[in-house]
């Protein structure tokens, strides 16, 4: 949020830590699959979870099989994120330190970590393709899958677009975007349709952005005969997603909208409630700020066991 840059799937579709190989896998275990969903939804009462008339996802789905514990970041950046903050070594030692607080958090919940990372950071100044953006080398990404496999985690590549579209920028990332092992983050918060700088005011993406998305994933994974991929989305306002009762489900991929705001307990659960909970998407997903969220009173982060306690329980997690 700061801008400072100019498996194998197995065993009832869990994934297994010790081997990031595919083999294939020709059933979904339906009846635990909505087993799961409905302990996901934790006793909530609304009647708005688990998502009513979402489709069943491929076989080889990771959710809700699986919890993702993600850190956050980028590598030119120490400021953006835990993921570039700390020499590689350090970050994927405590990245597997909270892998295992989750683990004890959530014992019937296995746990896949995962690094999270901000590939097209937006920019204050236009720079030279006018578009408020600049994409990182793939030889950053290419870093960033080595590092994951040292610890076997999962790839998010993340997206701010600035003046940009996704439709521009999604599909510069096809090569990455095919492997089983690589999925995909969007950040409205920077795209600035009004045409306002990134960092001036908070952007926002339609259900017509994230439908684009959907389907340009559905078609890599029929294509290139993939698991389910996850996309995430961040959201810590009303205004950053906007018709999400038109949002498409598809059964290619698996929709995570995550609370990505920063603050002390209570905000942070509020927001939750009214961006998140209160507008279902499919799956949840909820961001904590090692700095921010201790900046004021209580100067503390929220502890697994709280975030557990939310209707619905986040199934993705992310540090920043």
């Amino acid at each position: 949020m700061t801008l400072t840059l100019n498996g194998v799937y197995a065993n009832d579709l869990h994934y297994i830590h010790k081997d990031t190989t595919l083999k294939s896998v020709t059933t979904l275990d339906t009846l635990q699959y909505d087993s799961l969903m409905k302990r996901l939804a934790n006793g909530d009462q609304t009647g708005r979870w688990p998502v009513k008339k979402a489709p069943y996802p491929l076989p080889g789905a990771i959710l809700p099989f699986n919890r993702i514990v993600a850190y956050y970041g980028n590598m030119y950046s120490k400021n953006m994120g835990v993921l570039g903050e700390y020499a590689p070594k350090e970050m994927l030692a405590k990245l597997k330190g909270e892998v295992k607080v989750w683990e004890k958090a959530d014992t019937l919940t296995p746990v896949v970590p995962a690094l999270h990372y901000i590939c097209v950071t937006a920019q204050a100044d236009a720079g030279r393709n006018g578009l408020h953006n600049l994409r990182m080398p793939f030889r950053e990404i290419d870093k960033v899958l080595d590092m994951a496999k040292q610890i076997n985690a999962i790839v998010f590549l993340d997206i701010q677009v600035g003046f940009s579209t996704m439709q521009t920028e999604l599909p510069l990332l096809e090569k990455y975007m095919k492997m089983p092992n690589v999925h995909l983050g969007i950040d409205p918060e920077f795209s600035m349709k009004e045409g306002s700088v990134p960092g001036k005011r908070i952007g926002t993406f339609d259900a017509d952005d994230i439908n684009y998305v959907t389907g340009y994933l559905s078609g890599l994974v029929k294509k290139y005969n993939l698991p389910p991929k996850i996309f995430v989305i961040h959201r810590f306002t009303k205004r950053m997603v906007t018709n999400y009762k038109d949002i498409k489900l598809r059964n290619e991929v698996q929709v995570v909208m995550d609370m990505d705001g920063w603050g002390g307990p209570d905000l942070k659960k509020g927001t939750y409630k009214y961006f998140i909970a209160q507008e279902p998407v499919q799956f949840t997903g909820f961001k904590l700020f090692y700095k921010n969220d201790i900046k004021n009173a209580p100067h503390r982060m929220l502890t697994p066991k709280e975030i557990l306690n939310l209707k619905p329980a986040p199934i993705y997690i992310q540090y920043q």
